[in-house]
Formats: C-alpha cells, sequence, structure tokens
C-alpha cells in the first residue's frame, strides 16, 4: 500500500522524532477556541475492547469531540472486506458509542452514513490495536481496512497499532498503549497546526501508525519517529497437513525476512514509530505503471 504521496506526507510531518514522548493525559496542543476536532474511533478488536477504550480517553481528555462507531465483535484480520448483507444489526449501548454487527468497514460506513449524518468528521481513527500492522500484515488488517474504507469517502483516516514482531506480551501491549495514544494526539496536533482550515492530510491520503512497546513495562519512549514505506516481505506463511478426512490443520507462522531500508518494519524493530502513508487505490506509482505498460505494450484481444 506504497503511495507516491509519501514524500509530500513526510514534508509535512519533518521532525516527527519531536514527536515522541509522553504528553501529560491533560494537555491538549490544539487551539481552544476553535471548534473540537470531531473524530470516528473505529477499530477490529470490537467496540468494547481495551485498545478502544484507552484511545476513546486519551481523546476526550485532548478535547476531541469523539464517537466509537466499530465492529460488535472481533474481526481481527478482517482486511478491506466490507459485507452486502441487506441488513446489518446496530447497537447503540451507550452515548457515542455505536456497534455494528460487521467488519471494520462495514462500521465506518455506517457511522459516516448514520452517526455523522449530513457532516463528515474531521478524521476517522482506527486503533488502537493490540498487535502490529506492518508490512505484510497491513494488508490483511482490520484496523488498517478501517482506515482505508474512510480514506475511500474522502475522509482523512489513521491506522494506530501497538506491538512489535516478537510474540506480544498482552500486559506489555496495553501499558504500551498509553504512550501509543500519545504520540497519536501529538500526531494530530501536528497536522492539526498545519491543516489550518483545510483537511488534515492530503486528499486520498491517509497514515498507519505502528508504535513499538518500549522498556520492561512497555511504557517506555520510542527511540524516534520515522515517515517509512510498507515493508514488502508477507510474514506470514501457512503450512496445512492433511487429516484424511477431508479437512486439513492449518498452522500460521509468522517468518520474517530481512527488513526493507526505510521499511516500517526495520523502525519499529529500532523502537521508532513508523508513519506509513497508504492509499484507498492501491496506487503502484508511476514506476509500476510504466514498468507494467512496458511489458503489456501491443497486447491485442
Amino acid at each position: 500500500m506504497r503511495h507516491k504521496h509519501a514524500l509530500p506526507v513526510a514534508a509535512l510531518l519533518l521532525g516527527t522524532s519531536a514527536l515522541t514522548g509522553t504528553v501529560p493525559a491533560t494537555a491538549a496542543t490544539h487551539d481552544k477556541a476553535s471548534a473540537p476536532l470531531r473524530i470516528l474511533l473505529t477499530n477490529d478488536d470490537g467496540y468494547d475492547a481495551p485498545g478502544i477504550r484507552l484511545m476513546f480517553q486519551r481523546l476526550t481528555s485532548a478535547g476531541y469531540d469523539v464517537t466509537i462507531v466499530a465492529p460488535l465483535t472481533n474481526q481481527s484480520g478482517a482486511g478491506t472486506k466490507m459485507m452486502s448483507a441487506t441488513t446489518v444489526t446496530v447497537r447503540h449501548p451507550e452515548p457515542r458509542v455505536w456497534a455494528v454487527d460487521g467488519t471494520p468497514g462495514d462500521a465506518v460506513s455506517f457511522g459516516l452514513a448514520e452517526a455523522f449524518a449530513g457532516r463528515a468528521p474531521d478524521l476517522v481513527i482506527s486503533g488502537t490495536n493490540f498487535g502490529p500492522n506492518v508490512a505484510g500484515l497491513a494488508i490483511h488488517s482490520g484496523t488498517v481496512g478501517g482506515a482505508v474504507a474512510a480514506l475511500e469517502s474522502g475522509v482523512p483516516a489513521i491506522a494506530v497499532s501497538t506491538g512489535g514482531l516478537a510474540v506480544p506480551v498482552p500486559q506489555l501491549v496495553l501499558n504500551a498503549m498509553r504512550p501509543t495514544n500519545d504520540f497519536t494526539v501529538k500526531l494530530i496536533d501536528r497536522l492539526r497546526a498545519h491543516a489550518k482550515h483545510g483537511p488534515l492530510l492530503p486528499p486520498g491520503v491517509g497514515l498507519n501508525v505502528d508504535h513499538p512497546v518500549i522498556g520492561p513495562d512497555g511504557t517506555g519512549t520510542a527511540s524516534g519517529a520515522a515517515v517509512t514505506t510498507q515493508d514488502p516481505q508477507p510474514f506470514l506463511k501457512a503450512d496445512y497437513t492433511d487429516s484424511g478426512d477431508g479437512t486439513w490443520k492449518v498452522d500460521v507462522k509468522v517468518v520474517p525476512q530481512p527488513a526493507e531500508k526505510g521499511g516500517d518494519a526495520e523502525a519499529v524493530a529500532a523502537d521508532k514509530v513508523s508513519i506509513t502513508p497508504i492509499s484507498p487505490n492501491w496506487n503502484t506509482g508511476p514506476a509500476g505503471f510504466a514498468g507494467t505498460a512496458a511489458l503489456l505494450a501491443g497486447l491485442r484481444p
């Protein structure tokens, strides 16, 4: 999901290392005189998962106007899937919380059409996800899928994840979500300061943010932040064993390869926050188009 707008986004976020570091939970660096930033908050772990609730608390403490519109159940790995059923079950269990019985894309679609009917939110945030969404993992991520659904509708979006490629220790990842959310507030404020009265991000461009787990208790500060590309390695490998009865046992393993220089996997492995520009149109950019055009030159039906 690499994007040709990576350089403009990199310029926008120039000096991202200054974004790292914790922020007091009461801090709100945006202009209090302006209208509160309106945010649709979604995820793929479910509307009541710890990650989305911690993010809700952090964003509201920063002064943002936040509404959760997220899947009713865990939808990890749903990617960009959106169902085509003729009905969908939606619950409204508490003020500012909607639970949609579908994928993250379905939740965002409902949220834009109903919860934010008549006036789109300023930003969609998807997360905080439990575990990383770098390299090939991002392709299958429901967290990223929720952000893509927003981008398809012309709404700026940021996917946020916490964790590295090592086997996650649940409590450490949960602890690390707090510095992740602090970083997210700093990032939003940076975008808002540059946007003035315009959109927070260039049209059609979103961000996939991956925050590492730092320190023995997970609450440490990342060593910096980097605007990255998406590492092309697939990471996941499936082994199949025939059970002899028409079924096959599936064992999915994470098989990391050497990290690509400048990629998201390299940044997270170096204890840096990775910020990868993403696009809903899977654009390979000018080089990919030119190479494919040359390969197929003269082809006729």
